[in-house]
């Protein structure tokens, strides 16, 4: 294969990628959602966003490959599990907000990530730095 059709066909991938994304989102917040996709969607939305893989990415072709596979198996499950038509009518209006501009949700969504992140990290060092109670 040609090396500018494989690009091309990386990039429209990566775009559906970024759009499904931002649809979870949209989808998320659905009243439609049931509570244990809403938790599975917010852990593959959270993962897709997170800086910080499993895999560190500066570990060759590991680092990236849990990108390319836990992203796009979590978004697979979540679409099998989800009641019929809602991702049809969350992609329609992610197109419709990525069309007109930067979606809002980026900004929120970054700093509910790295909040968590905060905190998280936070709380491994508490455990570690502070001494139990014994």
């Amino acid at each position: 294969m040609e090396r500018g059709k494989l690009r091309d066909r990386l990039d429209a991938r990566a775009r559906e990628l970024k759009r499904d994304l931002y649809a979870l989102y949209l989808a998320y917040r659905k009243p439609q959602m049931p509570w244990y996709l809403k938790v599975l969607t917010a852990a593959v939305v959270g993962y897709a966003l997170s800086p910080i893989d499993l895999i560190p990415d500066f570990i060759p072709v590991l680092g990236q490959l849990d990108d390319l596979i836990i992203v796009p198996a979590g978004i697979a499950l979540i679409l099998r599990l989800m009641p019929p038509g809602l991702m049809d009518s969350c992609r329609a209006e992610a197109m419709r907000e990525m069309s007109t501009g930067k979606p809002r949700a980026g900004r929120i969504a970054a700093v509910i990530v790295v909040a968590v992140w905060l905190l998280v990290l936070g709380l491994i060092a508490k455990a570690v730095l502070l001494p139990s109670g014994k």
